[in-house]
C-alpha cells in the first residue's frame, strides 16, 4: 500500500496506524494508497517553517523570484506526461483531459513569471509643493490554499503560483481524494530552486481546515469547493481577521437561440456537459433552448451524439470520459437522477447502473439526458457534478436571461447565437460572473481573472491575473517630502491638502 505523508521539512513522518484516508483507483474500484490526515500540531510545524523562510523570500528581488517560476515551469513541462497519468489514476479523468488540467495551471505560472512587471507600483511626482506620492505592493506573509479533487494540478498552481511570486510562503491543503499530483508539484518547486519551507503540503479533513482557519499566523486563504463549505470558510476565516476568497458550486446554463448553429452546439455540449464526467465547476449541465421548435430540434440532434459517447478507463485513448472519483460520488449522482425522475423530468438517456466490461467495480456513470426539467425541481436547483445534461425549455429570450440570473449559483453561462445584438444584450444583463458567447466553458485566460457571483463566490477578489496579485498583496502608499530648509512650520497643525 502506497502511503502519502505531508511535505514539511523536518517533519518526522506520520503514524499510518492513525487517521488516514483511502485513495481509490476509480477505473478499477480498488484502493491504491492512503494519505495521512493531519491536525493542528502538523499545521504548526508547517507554519513554523514558513515563518522562518518567508521574510528572506520577500526580500529577494522579484526578478530572482521569477527565475524560480521559470525553472518550475520548465520542470513541469518536462514531466507533463507523468503528471497527467498520475492525475488520471487518482481522479479518473482521461489522460488527455489531465494534460489540460496541468496546462491551465501552467498558464498561471507563465503569468507569474512576469511578476516584476506586475508588482510595479504607481508614482506621482509633484503631487504638492515638493511632495511625491507612490505606492508599493508587499506580500501578506503566509497564505494557504484549500483545493478540490476535480483539478488537482490546475487550481493549486492558480493559488501558489501567484502567492509565492508575490513574496509569500504558502501552505497547500489538497483534496485527500487525489493528493499525489499536488505533492509532486511541491517537490518540483523545491527542485526549481525554492527554499525549503516556502511551499509545503499538509493533508487533512475538517480538522486540518479548521486549524488553518483559526491559525493566527496565516494571513490569507483561498478555497475552491462546494458552496456550503465555501460559505463556512469565508465566514470563519473572515471572523478570524483573514483575507478570504472562497469559490463554490455552479449550475452553468447554455442558452441556445433559434438562430444558433445546432451542430456546433451539440458538439460543444457533449464536451462541456460530459467531459471529465461532468466533474467541473465550469461544466455546462443545463441547456436552455429558446422556443419549442429549437428544443425539439436540439434534442433530436443530442440523442445520437450522447449515445455515441465512449466511457472508458482513464488510460483509454478513445474514451471521451472516465469514471467519477469515488463510489460515494457515483451513488450521489445516480441519486440525483432518481430525484429528477420522481420530480417529473423525462429521462431520455439513462446512465444509471452503467458497467464497463472488464472493469465492473469501477465508478462509472453513463451519460444521462433529462428533458422537461423545470426551475422548481431540486435537481435543477442543486449541483449534480456528474455526466448529466438537463434541458430546461424557455419560451423566449427574456426567460432565457432570467433563468441563470435568478439561480442561486452564478459561476458561468454561455449563449449560442449568430445574432450580435442578442449576444451583447445577454452579456450585459445576465447576473453571472463569467460569460461565454459561442464559447461553452468561458474560463478566462491567465492574464484576466476567474471568479463567479452569488453562491459561486464569497469574497470580492477573483483568482489569478491582477485580481490574484491584489489578493496576495497589500498596497502601501507613501507620501514623501524632502525638506529644503524653506519651511517655517506655520501650517503644521492643518491637515495637508494639495490645493
Amino acid at each position: 500500500m502506497r502511503q502519502i505523508d505531508h511535505l514539511i521539512p523536518g517533519h518526522g513522518g506520520s503514524d499510518f496506524s492513525g487517521r488516514t484516508h483511502r485513495i481509490w483507483n476509480p477505473s478499477t474500484g480498488e484502493v491504491q494508497a492512503e494519505v495521512a490526515l493531519g491536525d493542528a500540531a502538523v499545521l504548526q510545524a508547517a507554519v513554523a517553517n514558513a515563518k522562518k523562510v518567508q521574510p528572506e523570500w520577500a526580500a529577494t528581488n522579484p526578478q530572482r523570484r521569477a527565475r524560480v517560476m521559470f525553472e518550475f515551469k520548465r520542470l513541469v513541462e518536462n514531466e507533463k506526461q507523468a503528471l497527467a497519468e498520475l492525475l488520471a489514476s487518482e481522479h479518473g479523468k482521461v489522460v488527455d483531459d489531465a494534460h489540460g488540467d496541468v496546462q491551465r495551471g501552467l498558464e498561471v505560472i507563465e503569468y507569474a513569471c512576469g511578476i516584476p512587471q506586475s508588482l510595479k507600483g504607481e508614482y506621482t511626482h509633484g503631487a504638492g509643493p515638493g511632495i511625491d506620492v507612490y505606492s508599493m505592493r508587499q506580500p501578506l506573509g503566509i497564505g494557504a490554499g484549500i483545493t478540490p479533487f476535480n483539478f488537482p494540478a490546475m487550481i493549486p498552481m492558480w493559488m501558489f503560483g501567484m502567492a509565492i511570486a508575490a513574496g509569500n510562503a504558502f501552505l497547500l491543503k489538497p483534496s485527500e481524494r487525489d493528493p499525489s499530483v499536488p505533492m509532486r508539484l511541491a517537490e518540483l518547486f523545491l527542485e526549481a530552486g525554492a527554499p525549503e519551507g516556502l511551499l509545503q503540503v499538509v493533508h487533512g479533513d475538517k480538522a486540518m481546515v479548521d486549524a488553518i482557519l483559526d491559525h493566527r499566523d496565516i494571513a490569507a486563504i483561498s478555497f475552491v469547493g462546494s458552496s456550503d463549505i465555501a460559505q463556512y470558510i469565508y465566514e470563519r476565516g473572515a471572523a478570524n481577521g483573514k483575507r478570504v476568497q472562497a469559490f463554490g458550486g455552479a449550475k452553468n446554463h447554455g442558452i441556445v437561440m433559434p438562430d444558433a448553429d445546432l451542430d456546433m452546439v451539440v458538439n460543444d455540449l457533449a464536451g462541456a456537459a460530459f467531459g471529465s464526467a461532468g466533474e467541473r465547476c465550469m461544466a455546462l449541465p443545463v441547456v436552455v433552448p429558446v422556443g419549442e421548435a429549437t428544443a425539439d430540434a436540439l434534442r433530436e440532434k443530442l440523442i445520437p451524439a450522447i449515445n455515441a459517447l465512449r466511457v472508458g478507463v482513464s488510460t483509454d485513448k478513445d474514451a471521451h470520459y472516465g469514471p467519477v472519483v469515488t463510489p460515494e460520488h457515483k451513488a450521489r449522482i445516480e441519486g440525483w437522477i432518481d430525484t429528477a425522475e420522481k420530480e417529473g423530468a423525462e429521462v431520455v438517456i439513462d446512465g444509471r447502473g452503467f458497467s464497463l466490461q472488464g472493469h465492473e467495480k469501477g465508478f462509472f456513470v453513463g451519460p444521462t439526458l433529462l428533458d422537461r426539467v423545470t426551475p422548481d425541481m431540486d435537481s435543477y436547483k442543486e449541483e449534480i457534478f456528474g455526466p448529466v445534461l438537463q434541458i430546461v425549455r424557455a419560451r423566449d429570450f427574456e426567460e432565457a436571461v432570467r433563468l441563470p440570473s435568478e439561480h442561486q449559483y452564478g459561476n458561468g453561462v454561455a449563449i449560442f447565437t449568430r445574432n450580435g445584438h442578442a449576444a451583447r444584450e445577454f452579456a450585459a444583463r445576465v447576473n453571472v460572473g463569467m460569460v461565454g458567447i459561442n464559447v461553452p466553458i468561458p474560463v478566462p485566460v491567465s492574464y484576466h481573472s476567474f471568479g463567479g457571483w452569488k453562491r459561486s463566490g464569497f469574497g470580492d477578489i477573483d483568482q489569478y491575473g491582477m485580481e490574484g496579485l491584489r489578493f496576495w498583496t497589500k498596497a502601501k502608499k507613501v507620501t514623501q517630502r524632502w525638506p529644503d530648509g524653506g519651511g517655517d512650520g506655520s501650517n503644521a497643525f492643518v491637515i495637508p491638502t494639495m490645493g
